[in-house]
């Protein structure tokens, strides 16, 4: 399993995309550009690239693509794996049927049609665990949620439900469903953390305290929730933003102060931070920064694969707003401004 594993992560990581990578993206001719993504793993991005006569693509279709790349590629990863391994990465790609979920359940409380909201959802392949179709033909949002709650995600929408109850806000149905997600992920990454160590531990964490901390911020200062209703939206974590931590933080009346309680190392590389986007990008830099050294490091072959699916899935949201951006005609400098990348190593 490892020689198997240790070998195709390494072929993958080679697909990666550098910095001087995206930044002739930007530039040039559309002739170039399907030959480009091809080198790098992503043929099925050149649509309306290289033919004069073939149509542009839209933008929803390249959204699905990179998903289904990110599936693919994940796959073939997982192949080898079993037990905690194999749970831990199949349930990393159960976030896109999370955002099913929130799609069947929209569609179902502004009483679209069931074609139409089936239309909308994301392919997920062999990884998909939900009956689409009787879900979208439920005869309402309760049904819906019964239907849920006796399927493989019951835990997370059990919750979920209970939230949307007590407030009837689809922004705490969807809020709900994305912390039972998260904490599902934390309980399959446990056992993870205990056999493979530190390099699985630091993935998690990048992951864990950013989101943590910007749902913080976003929840408290832009939506103007009250500190007990943030912290209950937050992801039970055992990472270095623990739930007294969160607490703490939740509770207090800027963003400024919550910068300014965070432990000495994250101060240092948030200063300056003036808005959340930005507090996110340095975070998300300094994760990719961690991830590139686990992907290059002898760490064990899980730690690695994990690390490489972070890199490319962040990679594929660039190369997206590349494309999107020359879609739209914009600017090289508008793209990069879009970008918000910032340097991570070989990124």
């Amino acid at each position: 399993m490892s020689a198997y594993l240790d070998t195709r992560v390494t072929l993958y990581a080679s697909r990666l995309w550098p910095d001087d990578a995206l930044e002739a993206l930007i530039a040039m001719p559309d002739a170039a550009v399907a030959e480009t993504l091809g080198e790098r793993g992503l043929p099925q991005l050149a649509a309306g690239y290289g033919s004069a006569t073939e149509p542009q693509q839209n933008l929803p279709s390249l959204e699905l693509r990179i998903i289904s790349q990110i599936l693919d590629e994940t796959q073939v990863l997982i192949r080898p794996l079993s037990g905690d391994a194999r749970a831990f990465l199949n349930f990393w790609t159960a976030r896109f049927e999370v955002s099913n979920v929130k799609t069947l359940l929209r569609g179902k409380m502004t009483g679209e049609r069931p074609a139409a909201i089936l239309a909308r959802l994301i392919p997920m392949g062999p990884f998909g665990r939900l009956d689409n179709a009787a879900l979208a033909h439920a005869e309402d949002v309760g049904e819906l949620l019964r239907r849920l709650e006796a399927g493989p995600y019951a835990a997370i929408v059990r919750r979920a439900r209970r939230a949307f109850e007590q407030s009837q806000d689809p922004f705490s149905l969807d809020a709900a469903l994305d912390r039972g997600y998260y904490e599902g992920l934390v309980r399959r990454a446990e056992p993870l953390e205990e056999t493979v160590g530190a390099p699985f531990r630091r993935l998690m964490a990048d992951l864990v305290d950013r989101i943590n901390l910007v749902w913080l911020m976003r929840y408290r200062f832009n939506y103007g929730l009250p500190p007990a209703q943030v912290y209950y939206l937050l992801v039970a974590s055992h990472y270095a933003l623990s739930g007294a931590r969160l607490r703490e933080l939740a509770a207090l009346d800027s963003p400024q102060a919550v910068l300014a309680a965070l432990p000495a190392a994250w101060q240092a590389r948030l200063a300056g931070a003036t808005d959340i986007a930005t507090v996110f990008a340095r975070m998300e830099r300094a994760a990719a920064a961690d991830a590139l050294q686990v992907l290059r490091s002898r760490a064990p072959e899980i730690a690695r694969a994990f690390a490489y699916l972070i890199l490319r899935e962040r990679d594929l949201r660039a190369v997206r707003a590349v494309l999107r951006g020359r879609h739209l005609g914009l600017p090289g400098d508008d793209i990069r401004l879009a970008l918000r990348r910032g340097s991570a190593g070989m990124h």
